[in-house]
């Protein structure tokens, strides 16, 4: 049997889809859709979360009112249904919407959190990245492509498997067999802090080696000279020019950047180690990469040590001893003047963006940020003057 019902208003006519559409039905259907609609001539919306199957002839029904009205879109479409409609072209045709099976994290473990949204362990088997943004769709079908990308070409990483709704977000969800992030070993195994460095930088390493096509991912450098030329009205006129000078200077290279990488974003799933969080991918010099490690486990906490501890769990002498570990071996050297030029270079890229993240949230009357504006512009007044070169 099949029933519609609808819902108008001046801009939209919602025909709700009840049942199934075949051979049998698809001439009454269509007559009881057109008579609803009525000569409606605004956006037609066809909701499909109660329609349990279509078929040729059903689609036919589709194809003629998207023909009557070009603004004719389907939503809430079950994956039964959603595939019908993509296997058939429509998907290409016309705007069609899966529905989102509905997710509550109430209760669960957060195993991490960033700027774009908060990941979640649902059992033992699945994790689910919430989006802090309400209109997070296309975010996220972005992250499900660039995951591919990167397992295609090679990178260790897991791929989202399902998108659900999550209160009124949107969430990814994945399927990790009790998996633990590196942070959660660090912390039960700190003596192992080395050996994990060894293991996240084999998978950084592969990530780098992997080259791009021109413009396949963001350019990393672009976002870097923001950073810098924003900068460059804070600091000394010299040091100013100079830092956009050397951040200019370095190599165009396709190189594959996470953007992201630490050992929150790292998972162990039966000794395999995966990466998650691929929003932030990115390309360029592999220097843009270590900024962004120097960060995370040096760079945000230059004011207040206890910050580390808050993001990723371990206390800051251990994120210190992973972070030269990383620089060791991804090296291959324990020349210390080598290395602290390495260092140097990736805290010029970290002070810049940092400073400008400050600067862009600072409050006047806010003595915490007042001082880390101060530290950084000190920082860069230090490293600038004695860095001929941001790249290695």
């Amino acid at each position: 049997m099949f029933t519609i019902s609808t819902e108008k208003d001046d801009n939209s006519c919602i025909v709700k889809l009840n049942g199934r559409i075949d051979s049998t039905n698809a001439a009454d259907a269509e007559t009881m859709i057109t008579g609803a609609i009525d000569g409606f001539s605004g956006e037609l919306v066809l909701d499909a979360q109660n329609l349990t199957y279509i078929s040729s002839a059903g689609l036919r029904v589709i194809l003629r009112l998207k023909k009557a009205n070009a603004a004719t879109k389907i939503i809430n479409a079950n994956s039964d249904v959603y595939e019908i409609f993509d296997m058939t072209g429509f998907t290409e045709m016309m705007d069609i919407s899966k529905a989102y099976r509905v997710l509550s994290v109430d209760g669960c473990e957060v195993i991490g959190e960033g700027a774009n949204g908060k990941v979640y362990r649902i059992d033992a088997d699945t994790i689910v990245k919430v989006y802090k943004n309400r209109d997070a769709l296309e975010e996220i079908h972005n992250e499900r492509e660039l995951a591919r990308k990167a397992f295609v070409m090679g990178v260790p990483t897991a791929i989202p498997y399902d998108v659900v709704k999550v209160g009124d977000l949107y969430g990814s969800v994945f399927e990790l067999l009790n998996a633990k992030s590196f942070a959660k070993l660090m912390i039960a195994h700190p003596e192992q802090t080395e050996q994990f460095a060894k293991e996240s930088v084999e998978i950084l390493k592969t990530m780098h080696s992997t080259m791009l096509k021109p413009g396949e991912l963001p350019d990393k450098k672009q976002e870097a000279l923001v950073w810098a030329t924003y900068c460059k009205d804070y600091l000394p006129e010299e040091i100013g020019n100079k830092l956009v000078a050397l951040v200019e200077a370095i190599p165009d290279t396709n190189n594959m950047l996470h953007g992201d990488y630490h050992i929150k974003n790292i998972m162990q799933q039966n000794g395999e180690n995966l990466l998650i969080d691929m929003d932030t991918l990115a390309m360029g010099h592999p220097i843009f990469e270590f900024a962004a490690i120097y960060a995370a486990y040096i760079g945000f906490s230059c004011i207040d040590k206890e910050n580390v501890f808050h993001f990723l769990g371990i206390p800051y002498e251990q994120a210190q001893v992973f972070w030269k570990a990383t620089l060791r071996d991804y090296f291959e050297t324990d020349d210390e003047a080598v290395l602290q030029k390495i260092e140097d270079q990736a805290a010029v890229i970290c002070y810049a963006r940092l400073l400008r993240r400050t600067f862009r949230k600072a409050k006047e009357d806010d003595a915490y940020k007042a001082k880390l504006v101060e530290y950084c512009k000190n920082a860069l007044c230090d490293l600038v003057p004695r860095i001929d070169t941001l790249s290695f």
